[in-house]
């Protein structure tokens, strides 16, 4: 089986490792050269890519893939895979049996806190949720069309070996912000690469939300990050006086609580469900660093 991952970033590099480690010859692509040996270091068979066109080896590169990942955000101009090969994926990946697109839960919008999973109306705020509705809808079709199954992972809050809150607190760059009744989801990065795995090897397609158990305040949790570092948590600010960043700020204006049901009733289970366990094996095992 050889798997491709376009947009070999923090979460493809994890659904690497998983690949890998289960045998899979994995190529992966970085608009870098310095990336690109990056991703040799770790195993990956690394091409270049602008998102603008495809160079002959990344082509037949393309023609040997049997397992897709896409990891790229879209832009105003859409999904940049689907806009290359204009959505024929028998063409451009004739061996290809499962694809995956990473998107995230950014597309169901505000939900006033309320529960929401895969059946739940999408109602996205953000332009940027906006092109991830079309960019899904687009690898749903471009599936079916190709006869391939499309698993369209819903991603929460990313974080994982490197980015953390142990990473802000120790560069002084925490923040306790409180906005009642606000919650987030939250996702360790190696349980994306497990849930990809879990999907690809027996070649289900669909929507699924891949988040952990708890959706909770994130003061909270900048709060255990300290406890657990023994330093003095920084002191609680009120959302509303805050100074943010107008994309920081939209992030508070979607509050919902995610279900991982659907995946879990199919048999997976999350490896780090809430951030307590989480943060408790990134700080006893050291892998918090960058």
């Amino acid at each position: 089986m050889r798997m491709m991952i376009f947009g070999a970033g923090y979460s493809g590099q994890a659904i690497a490792g998983e690949a890998l480690a289960a045998g899979m010859h994995v190529s992966g692509t970085s608009r870098s050269m310095e990336k690109c040996a990056a991703l040799s270091a770790v195993g990956i068979e690394p091409f270049l890519f602008d998102g603008a066109t495809l160079s002959a080896p990344l082509r037949d590169a393309m023609a040997q893939t049997t397992h897709l990942v896409q990891s790229i955000a879209p832009g105003a101009a859409g999904d940049p895979l689907l806009q290359l090969t204009e959505g024929d994926l028998a063409h451009h990946f004739p061996r290809l049996q499962w694809t995956t697109y990473l998107s995230t839960v950014g597309v169901y919008g505000d939900h006033g806190g309320a529960w929401v999973t895969e059946e739940t109306e999408c109602r996205p705020v953000s332009q940027r949720s906006v092109e991830r509705v079309a960019a899904e809808q687009g690898w749903l079709e471009a599936g079916a069309r190709a006869g391939v199954p499309v698993a369209v992972l819903r991603l929460s809050g990313i974080y994982g070996p490197g980015r953390n809150g142990f990473v802000n607190l120790a560069q002084g760059t925490a923040r306790r912000l409180v906005k009642p009744g606000q919650v987030f989801n939250r996702i360790r990065v190696e349980d994306i690469g497990r849930a990809t795995l879990f999907l690809a090897e027996r070649h289900l397609g669909g929507l699924f939300n891949v988040t952990d158990d708890e959706p909770a305040p994130p003061q909270d949790v900048v709060t255990e990050a300290a406890r657990l570092m023994g330093v003095e948590p920084p002191p609680e600010q009120a959302f509303e006086t805050a100074e943010l960043s107008p994309m920081a700020r939209s992030f508070y204006g979607e509050n919902k609580r995610v279900s991982n049901a659907k995946i879990c009733n199919l048999g997976f289970s999350f490896r780090f469900p809430d951030y307590r366990i989480s943060l408790a094996d990134l700080w006893t095992s050291g892998r918090w660093k960058p």
